[in-house]
């Protein structure tokens, strides 16, 4: 029975998740501008293999012209697609609500790594650090700036 429950929640959490991020889209940026309190944004990229326009929606923190996005993928132990996509071409557009930006991206390191983390996590309740202990791989943190 634990089993089923494990299973019902995330495939529940999977569903919602889902649903809000077809909302977001599909409304253009009108519904879904927040997930639980945190704010989300679309990021358009470019595919890293088929050069095809892709749209991920993420929760983000802005601070000033610069963005900053958390790979994450939910601990898994992979990378998710738009990090690859992101290394391979900087150029990306963000919406935020109704808003559009162009911007590049850049992966950071070493003190303005754990400066953006310490931000990020907080604003997530600690969900990043628990993302960390799920995965061996170095959860990798990107700045987009503002053009």
């Amino acid at each position: 029975m634990k089993d089923f429950i494990k299973k019902f929640k995330r495939y529940s959490i999977f569903l919602f998740l889902f649903f809000h991020n077809y909302l977001y889209i599909y409304s253009d940026g009108r519904f879904g501008k927040f997930l639980n309190n945190r704010p989300c944004l679309i990021l358009h990229t470019k595919g890293a293999k088929t050069q095809i326009e892709r749209k991920n929606v993420l929760v983000f923190l802005k601070e000033g012209n610069e963005i900053c996005l958390i790979a994450s993928k939910g601990g898994n132990k992979n990378n998710p697609g738009w990090y690859h996509n992101l290394i391979k071409f900087q150029e990306c557009k963000v919406q935020i609500g109704r808003d559009t930006y162009e911007a590049n991206a850049r992966e950071v390191y070493d003190e303005e790594r754990i400066e953006w983390w310490k931000k990020m996590d907080f604003m997530n309740r600690g969900g990043y650090s628990s993302y960390q202990e799920l995965t061996r791989r170095k959860i990798p943190v990107l700045v987009l700036t503002i053009s």
